[in-house]
């Protein structure tokens, strides 16, 4: 009985963190992408804007087991786009620390080779009313216009759900 409580509760639970989602207006589809400027957790500066031109598979994440397996996806997904104008990039939106976020990319069953920024203001929870609704993908075209989102986990499987939509993107650009 606890089993298919558990069952049940792990089913339900995405289709009804969506549908909440969704009321409260979170889902962004058919809008511009806000744009970002923040640093790697490598050092380096970047802005969600410096990726003009390429489809744009934008993580969010807080240090949590479900991220750390979008996190796993959103790799897959680099690797199986690479060599194509596609931007894989991951933020920790949840203000964490540098050394946290470090330890945690540490403890993913891959290394993540895709830039994963730091968010320190929790800038883009506001931006794209995460916060309460993590993980968060987005695939945002080559104008910078949202046309897909995920709330919540996504096994490795996911990451040729994934791709399939970069891949629509790319066989038919935006217009600039």
């Amino acid at each position: 009985m606890k089993r298919s409580l558990w069952v049940l509760g792990a089913v339900l639970f995405p289709v009804f963190a969506a549908h909440l989602a969704l009321a409260a207006g979170f889902f962004k589809v058919g809008e511009k992408a806000p744009s970002f400027t923040l640093t790697a957790i490598t050092g380096e500066t970047v802005s969600l804007d410096s990726y003009k031109g390429k489809v744009i598979v934008l993580g969010l994440f807080h240090i949590c087991d479900p991220c750390m397996m979008q996190g796993s996806t959103l790799q897959k997904v680099s690797e199986l786009t690479k060599g194509k104008e596609v931007a894989v990039v991951g933020v920790n939106s949840s203000g964490d620390s540098k050394k946290s976020v470090g330890e945690f990319l540490s403890a993913f069953p891959v290394k993540v080779t895709y830039p994963y920024l730091l968010d320190p203001g929790k800038v883009t929870d506001k931006l794209y009313g995460g916060g309460k609704f993590i993980p968060n993908v987005y695939v945002i075209d080559q104008a910078g216009v949202i046309r897909w989102q995920r709330v919540g986990n996504m096994d490795l499987a996911a990451a040729d759900v994934i791709t399939a939509e970069v891949e629509k993107l790319l066989a038919a650009p935006a217009k600039m």
